[in-house]
């Protein structure tokens, strides 16, 4: 076995399906209904602006551009899935008049993409970042003013709202592993992870080579949201400090704000972490999303493995160098 390569190739989970992108090409490789594997390539611009190339600035470009290139993928993948079932073979041979929303949203598809990318960052920050605060705010209502006016409780609240923003993150995946056909988007997630370590060890891909590697990758979508709240707690913490407002309209504001700020240092860290990760620190920096990784990924059988192949061997670039990490 060669030695192991950290490639820049990242993966999404899709219904019944997979997206790779790689530094050339982005691909969809989806299960249909009638039990084919559909391969596609999603076109996307060639052309890398100066910014995204900037430290602390790139994170947030690159995880906004992959939003919404998912967000599309997935919602791709759930018409594909369908194709060729046979229960769905009889529901299109009946006249269906389209409605003039369905007609709309066709003719305007990237527009419905980004709408839906914009809705689930907005949903996003209203739970995770907005509604731990207000709780905080509101109970801090109740403390007696010298409480709230000492030095130390504005840090205090804010590690308080963190741990809340951690544990609504951990409850929203554990009740999403329970909606029905989760549990196999998890699947194709694990497959996604396993798929990729088996390339970067330097193995062909096969469903036999790929079954033996781990369903959990250092340099995953679910570590890097640990990471990112991880550090709003530091930020905010820092941030209020600073500002120290009592107000609950200033410090939703400020929230606000420094959303891409600690974006940008998250995705620098889980570079850095994922470069060095044979260093003892950056191994433990590490560890608590590969943890979360037992929620958001599952054991894949061979048929999906199969599917992980075609999306990984449709974006692996010609110059092995292209996509290293």
């Amino acid at each position: 076995m060669s030695d192991i390569k950290k490639t820049t190739i990242g993966g999404q989970a899709l219904i019944e399906g997979i997206m790779m992108v790689g530094p050339r090409r982005t691909s969809i490789a989806v299960r249909k209904g009638d039990g084919t594997i559909h391969v596609e390539e999603i076109k996307q611009s060639e052309r890398v602006t100066f910014f995204e190339k900037v430290p602390f600035v790139r994170g947030c470009i690159r995880f906004w551009k992959m939003l919404v290139t998912g967000t599309g993928a997935l919602m791709k993948s759930a018409e594909l899935s369908e194709e060729g079932a046979p229960d769905v073979v009889d529901e299109t041979k009946k006249e269906k008049k389209k409605s003039a929303l369905d007609d709309y949203l066709e003719k305007h598809y990237d527009l419905m993409v980004i709408f839906s990318a914009i809705l689930g960052i907005l949903i996003s920050i209203g739970i995770f970042i907005l509604l731990p605060n207000l709780i905080v705010s509101i109970a801090s209502k109740f403390m007696s003013d010298e409480l709230r006016d000492a030095s130390w409780m504005s840090v205090v609240l804010n590690i308080v709202e963190g741990i809340l923003r951690m544990l609504f993150f951990f409850i929203y995946l554990r009740l999403s592993s329970k909606i029905e056909g989760i549990e196999r988007v998890w699947r194709y997630h694990g497959a996604e992870h396993k798929t990729i370590a088996c390339y970067e060890a330097g193995e062909q891909l096969t469903t036999a080579n790929i079954r033996k590697y781990s369903r959990f990758h250092p340099r995953c979508g679910t570590a890097f949201m640990f990471i990112v709240l991880a550090i709003s707690i530091l930020i905010y913490t820092i941030a209020g400090a600073i500002i120290g407002s009592d107000s609950i309209l200033v410090n939703a504001l400020l929230r606000l704000i420094l959303i891409p700020i600690i974006c940008g240092v998250s995705f620098e860290i889980l570079r850095f972490v994922g470069k060095h990760d044979k260093n003892p620190v950056c191994r433990g920096l590490s560890k608590p999303g590969l943890w979360l990784q037992k929620f958001t990924t599952g054991e894949p059988d061979d048929a999906i493995i199969e599917v992980a192949i075609a999306a990984m061997q449709a974006v692996i670039p010609e110059n092995a160098q292209d996509d290293v990490w």
